[in-house]
């Protein structure tokens, strides 16, 4: 029985700078569920997340050349890339706040999403409440959180990516844990919801 191997992220990234979109395509596969998720981390919104998915991919192939692999992988900066696109999507979002606040709000959904619906809005009011908290942290402290608290990034690949030591990543980390034990409800912290 052969063994499929699976090619690094080094040499995806060195076919997709070469232009090969089907390489592309198998480190979407690879990261897409992980940067979605993130995403949804940032926002409290999957289909703000799904949005800020497709704009991390298509930032990612324009700028193929300027990517910054970290010990072999690309998803680190791919996480840096979802913050930043998400950042943008807040600014955008800002100036439509007035007036779908004025829109009534949908009360019905497709059929076969029904059953997902409850389960998707408890997440999203839940995230609701954590962003609501989260965005009381410095910027710095926040990217912290998302990148290695939320997506599991280690503290020297934060480091690598953001271009500041390890120690830094680590006390930014430990001052947002500290904030946000004071701050979070105590059901969301124990995960009761």
């Amino acid at each position: 029985m052969r063994h499929h191997v699976w090619p690094s992220d080094e040499d995806l990234w060195s076919s997709i700078v070469a232009g090969d979109e089907s390489a592309f395509g198998r480190l979407f596969d690879r990261y897409s569920r992980s940067v979605y998720n993130h995403a949804f981390r940032l926002t409290g919104s999957w289909s703000t997340a799904e949005d800020v998915t497709q704009a991390t991919f298509l930032v990612a192939w324009r700028r193929r050349h300027d990517a910054r692999l970290v010990d072999g992988s690309a998803l680190p900066w791919l996480l840096v890339v979802a913050t930043n696109a998400v950042r943008s999507e807040w600014r955008s979002a800002r100036r439509w706040l007035a007036l779908l606040r004025r829109l009534p709000a949908e009360r019905h959904a497709d059929g076969d999403l029904a059953d997902e619906v409850p389960a998707r809005l408890d997440d999203e009011r839940q995230m609701t409440e954590v962003l609501s908290v989260v965005r009381q942290l410095s910027p710095a402290e926040r990217e912290a959180v998302a990148l290695c608290l939320w997506s599991g990034v280690s503290y020297p690949d934060a480091a690598a990516v953001l271009g500041i030591s390890e120690v830094a990543v680590r006390s930014r980390v430990s001052r947002a844990r500290s904030r946000l034990a004071r701050l979070l409800p105590e059901e969301i912290q124990e995960g009761k919801r």
